[in-house]
Protein backbone atom coordinates (compact mmCIF):
# COMPACT_ATOMS: atom_id res chain seq x y z
CA UNK A 1 0.00 0.00 0.00
CA UNK A 2 2.78 2.40 0.90
CA UNK A 3 4.54 1.60 -2.37
CA UNK A 4 1.41 2.52 -4.32
CA UNK A 5 1.18 5.83 -2.46
CA UNK A 6 4.82 6.52 -3.26
CA UNK A 7 4.26 5.72 -6.95
CA UNK A 8 1.23 8.01 -7.05
CA UNK A 9 3.21 10.78 -5.40
CA UNK A 10 6.12 10.35 -7.83
CA UNK A 11 3.75 10.32 -10.79
CA UNK A 12 2.04 13.51 -9.56
CA UNK A 13 5.39 15.18 -8.92
CA UNK A 14 6.64 14.28 -12.40
CA UNK A 15 3.42 15.53 -14.05
CA UNK A 16 3.61 18.83 -12.15
CA UNK A 17 7.22 19.22 -13.28
CA UNK A 18 6.25 18.53 -16.91
CA UNK A 19 3.41 21.04 -16.80
CA UNK A 20 5.63 23.64 -15.13
CA UNK A 21 8.23 23.25 -17.91
CA UNK A 22 5.49 23.52 -20.54
CA UNK A 23 4.14 26.75 -19.02
CA UNK A 24 7.66 28.14 -18.81
CA UNK A 25 8.22 27.19 -22.45
CA UNK A 26 4.96 28.93 -23.40
CA UNK A 27 5.80 32.15 -21.54
CA UNK A 28 9.30 32.18 -23.04
CA UNK A 29 7.92 31.56 -26.53
CA UNK A 30 5.29 34.33 -26.29
CA UNK A 31 7.57 36.90 -24.68
CA UNK A 32 10.47 36.26 -27.07
CA UNK A 33 8.20 36.29 -30.13
CA UNK A 34 6.56 39.50 -28.95
CA UNK A 35 9.94 41.09 -28.24
CA UNK A 36 11.31 40.15 -31.66
CA UNK A 37 8.18 41.38 -33.40
CA UNK A 38 8.19 44.69 -31.52
CA UNK A 39 11.94 45.10 -32.00
CA UNK A 40 11.58 44.81 -35.76
CA UNK A 41 8.62 47.24 -35.82
CA UNK A 42 9.72 49.86 -33.31
CA UNK A 43 13.49 49.79 -33.49
CA UNK A 44 13.53 49.05 -37.20
CA UNK A 45 16.22 46.41 -36.77
CA UNK A 46 17.32 45.08 -40.10
CA UNK A 47 16.23 41.50 -39.65
CA UNK A 48 14.70 39.76 -42.60
CA UNK A 49 11.05 39.37 -41.61
CA UNK A 50 10.80 36.06 -43.44
CA UNK A 51 13.52 34.62 -41.20
CA UNK A 52 11.77 35.98 -38.14
CA UNK A 53 8.46 34.43 -39.21
CA UNK A 54 10.25 31.18 -40.09
CA UNK A 55 11.95 31.03 -36.68
CA UNK A 56 8.75 31.77 -34.77
CA UNK A 57 6.87 29.14 -36.81
CA UNK A 58 9.49 26.48 -36.06
CA UNK A 59 9.43 27.39 -32.37
CA UNK A 60 5.61 27.23 -32.38
CA UNK A 61 5.82 23.76 -33.92
CA UNK A 62 8.29 22.66 -31.23
CA UNK A 63 5.99 24.06 -28.56
CA UNK A 64 3.09 22.13 -30.10
CA UNK A 65 5.15 18.93 -29.91
CA UNK A 66 5.96 19.70 -26.27
CA UNK A 67 2.26 20.28 -25.57
CA UNK A 68 1.30 16.98 -27.23
CA UNK A 69 3.91 15.13 -25.21
CA UNK A 70 2.72 16.57 -21.89
CA UNK A 71 -1.05 16.55 -22.35
CA UNK A 72 -1.64 13.67 -24.75
CA UNK A 73 1.19 11.17 -24.88
CA UNK A 74 2.29 11.15 -21.24
CA UNK A 75 -1.23 11.52 -19.93
CA UNK A 76 -2.53 8.39 -21.62
CA UNK A 77 0.64 6.35 -21.84
CA UNK A 78 1.65 6.38 -18.20
CA UNK A 79 2.53 3.48 -15.89
CA UNK A 80 -1.08 2.35 -15.65
CA UNK A 81 -1.27 2.15 -19.43
CA UNK A 82 1.99 0.18 -19.50
CA UNK A 83 0.67 -2.23 -16.86
CA UNK A 84 -2.57 -2.72 -18.76
CA UNK A 85 -0.68 -3.44 -21.98
CA UNK A 86 1.64 -5.88 -20.23
CA UNK A 87 -1.29 -7.63 -18.53
CA UNK A 88 -3.13 -7.84 -21.84
CA UNK A 89 -0.12 -9.34 -23.61
CA UNK A 90 0.58 -11.77 -20.77
CA UNK A 91 -3.03 -12.96 -20.76
CA UNK A 92 -2.91 -13.36 -24.54
CA UNK A 93 0.24 -15.47 -24.26
CA UNK A 94 -1.28 -17.53 -21.45
CA UNK A 95 -4.39 -18.14 -23.56
CA UNK A 96 -2.24 -19.31 -26.49
CA UNK A 97 -0.23 -21.58 -24.21
CA UNK A 98 -3.44 -23.06 -22.78
CA UNK A 99 -4.76 -23.70 -26.28
CA UNK A 100 -1.52 -25.42 -27.25
CA UNK A 101 -1.65 -27.48 -24.06
CA UNK A 102 -5.23 -28.53 -24.85
CA UNK A 103 -4.17 -29.61 -28.35
CA UNK A 104 -1.28 -31.62 -26.94
CA UNK A 105 -3.60 -33.25 -24.38
CA UNK A 106 -6.16 -34.07 -27.06
CA UNK A 107 -3.50 -35.63 -29.28
CA UNK A 108 -2.21 -37.68 -26.37
CA UNK A 109 -5.71 -38.95 -25.52
CA UNK A 110 -6.39 -39.95 -29.15
CA UNK A 111 -3.26 -42.11 -29.28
Amino acid sequence: MERDQHELYEYARRRIKQKKRLYYHFVLFISTSLFLFLATKILTININKNWLLFGITIWAFLFLLHFIKVYITDRFMNKNWEREQIDRLVSLQERKLNELQKKINEENTHK
